[in-house]
C-alpha cells in the first residue's frame, strides 16, 4: 500500500481546511489539498487569478456541485474569470437546447456569478485585461488558456480541470506541483523549423497546423520551437499554434525561440544542447493540414465558423479589411464568428463589425459553435481556420470539414464551395 504524501500546511491553510473560513471554503479546501497529495506536492501556493472551466453545462453533477458550494457560502477569494457556457445569453434562441438543459445550463451560470467570478464567457481571458504578468502563479482551466497563459504569458498554471479550477480561486491556493516548478519548464525537445519558408507562416491557419504536428510529436512533453522569424509570431498565431496543439496532443507550454518570455530569458542556453532535435517540414504542415480536412475541394460549402478560441480584435481588424468593398457571401453558406462580449463590444466601436455584418456573418458571444447546437442541421460541409475546431467538429457535430487560410475561407464562403490555395501552403 502506497502511503499519502505528507503535505505541509501553513496555519492559514489549517484553518481553510477545519471550517474557521466556513463550510464551504472548507470543501473547496479538501479537494485541493487531495489533489496535492495525489501531486505529490511538498506544500500549496498562491495563486493570483483563477480561470473557470466547469461553468459549461455537462450535466447534473456539475451543477449539483456548484450549487452546493452556493449554499455553503463559498465565494471566491482571487480574480475568477469565467469559460464559455452553453448559451449566448446575449442572442437568445440561438442556441437550440432543450428547455430542461437550456435552463440547467442558466443556473450553473447564475451559481458561477453567485460564486463571485466575472462573467465573461470566454476561452480567451488572455483577451482582457488585467491579465497575468510572467513568473505569476495562477490557476486556469480551459487547454488553449493553460497553455497561453504558460507560454505566451510565461505565467505559470498547471493543467486543472472542472471542480479542482473552482476550489482553486476560492482558497487562493494550489499545489505547488507540474509547471508551477522552474524545473518542469525547462524544454525536452527540440523543433526546428527553419526550413518552412516565411511565407506559408504568414497566416494563421499555418500555425494552427503547425500546432497539431507539435500536438502529435510533442504529447505532454515541453518543446522549442526554433526557425521561426520573430516578427511572423503574433499572439494570434501563438494562440492558434497553443489550442491544436493542446486539442491533438497534451501540451499545455511550448517556446518559440526569441519570441515567447522564458525563450528570450534564456537566450542561447535553450534549447539545452542534450535535447533531442526533430525537423518541421513544409510537408509536415500539409500533412497536418489534410488530416484536419475531411471534405474535398470543390464540395459545396455551407457553413464557415471563425474564432475557435475566441476571435480577438485584431482578428476583427484583419477580417474587417479582407472583407472591405469584396462581395457579400454566397446565401448558400453562413459565415459564423465566436467572440467575448468584451472583443465584440471593443470590435463594433472600432467599426470592425460592420464590414463583417454588411457581408453577411453572424455573431456568437459566451459560447463556441463546436460546443453548442447553433449551426443549421442541414449544414454538411464547414470550413475553418481553427485547428481546435477541425480536430473537434467532426465528431462532435457529425459534418465534414475543412481547415483553410483566412482567404481561403473568405474566397470559399463568397463561392459557396470550398476553394483551396495551395499556393498558400508551399
Amino acid at each position: 500500500m502506497i502511503e499519502p504524501v505528507e503535505i505541509r500546511l501553513t496555519p492559514e491553510d489549517e484553518a481553510k481546511l477545519s471550517g474557521a473560513h466556513g463550510p464551504g471554503v472548507a470543501m473547496a479546501m479538501r479537494l485541493v489539498v487531495a489533489l496535492a497529495e495525489a501531486t505529490e506536492a511538498p506544500h500549496l501556493i498562491d495563486i493570483e487569478s483563477a480561470h473557470i472551466d466547469g461553468c459549461l453545462y455537462h450535466g447534473q453533477a456539475g451543477l449539483d456541485f456548484a450549487e452546493k458550494l452556493v449554499s455553503l457560502g463559498a465565494t471566491v477569494s482571487v480574480p475568477t474569470t469565467l469559460n464559455v457556457s452553453s448559451l449566448d445569453l446575449m442572442h437568445p434562441g440561438l442556441v437550440r437546447l432543450p428547455a430542461e438543459e437550456s435552463a440547467a445550463a442558466r443556473r450553473l451560470m447564475e451559481a458561477y456569478v453567485a460564486l463571485g467570478a466575472t462573467a465573461t464567457w470566454t476561452c480567451a481571458p488572455y483577451q482582457l485585461p488585467g491579465r497575468p504578468e510572467t513568473g505569476t502563479d495562477v490557476a486556469w482551466a480551459e487547454s488553449n488558456a493553460i497553455v497561453f497563459a504558460n507560454s505566451v504569458l510565461g505565467a505559470r498554471t498547471a493543467r486543472y480541470g472542472d471542480f479542482i479550477d473552482i476550489c482553486a480561486a476560492i482558497t487562493g491556493r494550489a499545489p505547488l506541483a507540474g509547471l508551477h516548478l522552474p524545473s518542469n519548464r525547462v524544454p525536452t525537445l527540440e523543433l526546428d523549423c527553419s526550413s518552412i519558408p516565411p511565407r506559408v507562416l504568414d497566416s494563421d491557419a499555418a500555425w494552427a497546423a503547425l500546432g497539431f504536428t507539435v500536438g502529435r510529436r510533442v504529447g505532454e512533453e515541453v518543446c522549442i520551437l526554433t526557425g521561426i522569424p520573430a516578427a511572423l509570431a503574433n499572439e494570434d498565431r501563438l494562440k492558434a499554434l497553443g489550442a491544436t496543439a493542446a486539442s491533438s496532443g497534451g501540451v499545455a507550454l511550448f517556446h518559440v525561440a526569441g519570441v515567447t518570455p522564458e525563450a528570450r530569458v534564456a537566450g542561447g542556453e535553450w534549447p539545452p544542447p542534450s535535447v533531442r532535435r526533430v525537423e518541421i517540414t513544409p510537408e509536415a504542415l500539409r500533412a497536418a493540414r489534410d488530416e484536419l480536412t475531411t471534405a474535398t475541394v470543390g464540395e459545396t460549402l455551407d457553413a464557415l465558423s471563425l474564432g475557435t478560441p475566441h476571435f480577438s480584435l485584431s482578428e476583427f481588424e484583419a477580417l474587417a479589411d479582407a472583407l472591405a468593398g469584396g462581395s457579400p457571401f454566397a446565401p448558400t453558406c453562413t459565415v459564423w464568428i465566436s467572440t467575448s462580449r468584451s472583443v465584440l463590444a471593443e470590435a463594433r466601436a472600432a467599426g470592425y463589425l460592420e464590414p463583417c455584418e454588411s457581408a453577411g456573418a453572424r455573431l456568437v458571444v459566451d459560447t463556441c459553435t463546436y460546443l453548442v447546437p447553433i449551426l443549421s442541421e442541414t449544414v454538411r460541409t464547414a470550413m475553418t481556420t481553427s485547428g481546435k475546431w477541425a480536430w473537434y467538429a467532426p465528431a462532435n457535430m457529425g459534418i465534414a470539414v475543412v481547415l483553410g487560410t483566412l482567404a481561403e475561407c473568405i474566397a470559399s464562403a463568397r463561392a459557396g464551395r470550398v476553394i483551396r490555395d495551395e499556393a498558400a501552403w508551399r
